[in-house]
């Protein structure tokens, strides 16, 4: 049992890793994984040798307590504990996905009303350096508002307006991947792994930002500072109607919703902290404040012409197959958890390495071959919240290394991905241009990291 369970998850950890050569959607291996696995839980008898009996056995004098255990054979009893715990996993896995649902969501409703362009059209530099610090700095503080995916797509969409020469415009795309994933990882909002970490309640919205923003900055300067001093002259660019561009901003409403838009994301963090409301219940709040105002803002206009602007279209429009693939994922490293594979590998990871710090950093360069999602959802399995708890600098860490690891490979993040397809970028290319300046400045930051956290630890490192 314990072994076809690990061979399933292998074969579709592998079919996610090569979504690209096998052309077939990651989503679909994910839920397939996700069904297999938990299909093998029901479908076998315990195997004692790894199940945790002691958490077994409560469950079973909670049924006899209830009177529901008579007649039952230990298959069946079985049965019903697996049913219990997807229920249970089910629970925390959907505030995950609301969560999501809900921030992209809002973030499509800013678009469709032009929303970002009030900032990018106003960028209008011609030199190299200038213009490069500028959307790397953008990039970065985007991220941690919005997220790395959406990051991406508004700032390439940016450089075409900005950089007509392909070959110049992928050297700058190549560090909106850098920026893009250095400022996420800092923010509870601004990368899905970070968030799940904040939903889980491993770590804590202040002290991630107090304790990540800095090892986040280096991890974006020193390659900036590389590049940025290769970079000679002026871009390559067609001209430029900017009175047209600055014409195009004037979409009803388009200031308005994004001040709205980036203040409901803002809220989320204050929402959870106040009321000590699961997060998901924010972001549906700011949802729903948005909702209303696009509403209000085109309540002269007939229901056609006001589709574009409306929430219901921008569900249409947001990555369900994304939400699908975290679904898929999250279900499947349940049903390791469930039955004590993760528990297990932690142990022998400890045994083997010994250092955690050493099997974070490792983690982090592992999130560039493999879905970071992934890594980190089984990581917050295979690693009790009691013996690490709450900001502990174990999940601080792994947030920053899930996070920003990505940027080495051009397929290791959902931002890099993203580029990768909007602008032709092979992986050979960025491979030798820009793998080399993101592992550095991966590397840098997390010794900064390591460094400074000692000074800032509501658990000091060991």
């Amino acid at each position: 049992m314990i072994l076809s369970m690990i061979l399933v998850f292998v074969l579709g950890y592998a079919a996610i890793a090569l979504e690209h050569p096998i052309k077939i959607n990651k989503t679909a291996s994910a839920l397939l994984t996700a069904v297999l696995s938990w299909s093998i839980i029901a479908l076998f008898p315990i195997p004692d040798s790894i199940f945790s009996a002691e958490i077994f056995t409560h469950f079973v004098e909670k049924l006899k307590l209830e009177g529901a255990i008579e007649g039952l054979s230990q298959t069946e009893i079985f049965r019903e504990y697996a049913g219990h715990e997807l229920a249970h996993h089910l629970s925390s896995i959907a505030e995950i996905l609301f969560f999501l649902l809900g921030a992209m969501t809002i973030v499509e409703l800013i678009d469709s009303h032009q929303g970002f362009k009030v900032i990018t059209n106003r960028i209008k530099t011609k030199d190299s350096q200038m213009l490069l610090i500028i959307v790397s700095v953008l990039a970065f503080f985007l991220s941690a508002v919005l997220d790395n995916l959406t990051t991406a797509i508004v700032m390439v969409s940016l450089l075409r307006k900005l950089v007509h020469n392909h070959v110049q415009r992928k050297l700058y795309a190549g560090m909106v991947i850098i920026a893009a994933n250095a400022g996420g990882a800092w923010s509870p909002i601004g990368d899905v792994t970070t968030t799940m970490l904040w939903i889980g309640g491993q770590i804590s919205a202040v002290n991630i930002i107090k304790t990540l923003i800095l090892p986040s900055i280096v991890c974006l300067a020193i390659p900036l500072f590389i590049v940025a001093r290769q970079m000679r002259g002026r871009v390559i660019r067609a001209p430029y109607d900017y009175v047209a561009a600055e014409q195009m901003e004037l979409v009803k409403g388009s200031r308005l919703m994004l001040v709205m838009g980036v203040g409901a994301l803002l809220f989320v963090p204050i929402f959870k902290t106040v009321t000590h409301l699961p997060p998901y219940l924010g972001m549906l709040f700011g949802l729903g404040v948005l909702w209303v105002v696009s509403e209000m803002i085109h309540i002269d206009k007939t229901e056609e012409e006001k589709k574009p602007y409306s929430a219901i279209h921008a569900l249409s429009k947001i990555d369900t197959s994304s939400v699908l693939f975290f679904l898929g994922i999250l279900l499947a490293i349940s049903a390791l958890e469930t039955m004590n594979i993760l528990r297990v590998t932690a142990e022998w990871l400890n045994d083997s390495i010994g250092n955690m710090k050493v099997i974070v950093y490792v983690i982090g360069i592992l999130s560039a071959i493999v879905d970071n999602v992934p890594l980190v959802a089984a990581s917050m399995g295979m690693y009790d919240i009691n013996t690490y708890p709450m900001d502990h600098w174990m999940w601080e860490f792994m947030a920053y290394c899930a996070g920003t690891g990505g940027s080495i490979l051009i397929i290791g993040s959902a931002a890099g991905v993203a580029v990768m397809g909007m602008e032709r970028i092979n992986f050979i290319w960025y491979f030798k241009k820009i793998s080399l300046l993101a592992f550095i400045g991966y590397t840098a930051g997390a010794l900064v990291y390591l460094l400074i956290y000692p000074y800032l630890a509501v658990h000091p490192i060991h």
